[in-house]
């Protein structure tokens, strides 16, 4: 019996009390009585007693259908789940001399992406010599904030990690 998820109330001959409080299937209030007497009474309108409030001082149990509580449950976690926003990291990878258009298409992608909401991950990669000069890939990353300024703000700032400099851009709320 231990193996019951830890989210999951007690029913039936799992509750532990002695004395719980019952409140029925109506929300109407039965009083404190033994968990013997408690499931007598649910058995007796074929109902499952639930344990509701583990934690009270005595616990408080319902007696209600569990199957349809449960389905109840699940059916309000699947809409809540519905209703949240996940934000994925996208990625645009860029040159230290891009040319301007291709910069434009880039950007434009970026937009797109923080238009539905996901933050924008900007990679400029540096290759051979290019390296030597990090202040090139700082200007173009600079320049590619500033155009975006009116839809995202930097999360986090432009760092050269290894061959690649990155900086990260979130959408504004």
């Amino acid at each position: 019996m231990n193996d019951i998820a830890k989210d999951t109330p007690r029913i039936n001959e799992e509750i532990r009390a002695r004395e719980i409080r019952v409140v029925s299937a109506e929300n109407e209030q039965l009083g404190i009585m033994s968990v013997r007497d408690a499931l007598a009474l649910a058995e007796e309108r074929q109902l499952d007693l639930v344990e509701v409030a583990p934690n009270g001082k005595p616990p408080v149990c319902r007696i209600m259908n569990y199957g349809k509580y449960r389905y109840e449950q699940q059916k309000r976690e699947k809409e809540a789940k519905k209703k949240q926003k996940v934000i994925t990291l996208k990625e645009v990878k860029l040159r230290p001399r891009i040319e301007d258009h291709d910069f434009y298409v880039k950007m434009k992608n970026a937009s797109k992406f923080l238009g539905e909401g996901n933050k924008v991950k900007v990679t400029i990669m540096f290759r051979g010599r290019e390296l030597s000069h990090p202040e090139l890939g700082n200007e173009v990353l600079t320049r590619f904030a500033s155009e975006l300024k009116e839809q995202a703000s930097i999360e986090k700032g432009a760092k050269l990690e290894g061959r690649n400099m990155t900086m990260i851009l979130v959408p504004k709320a």
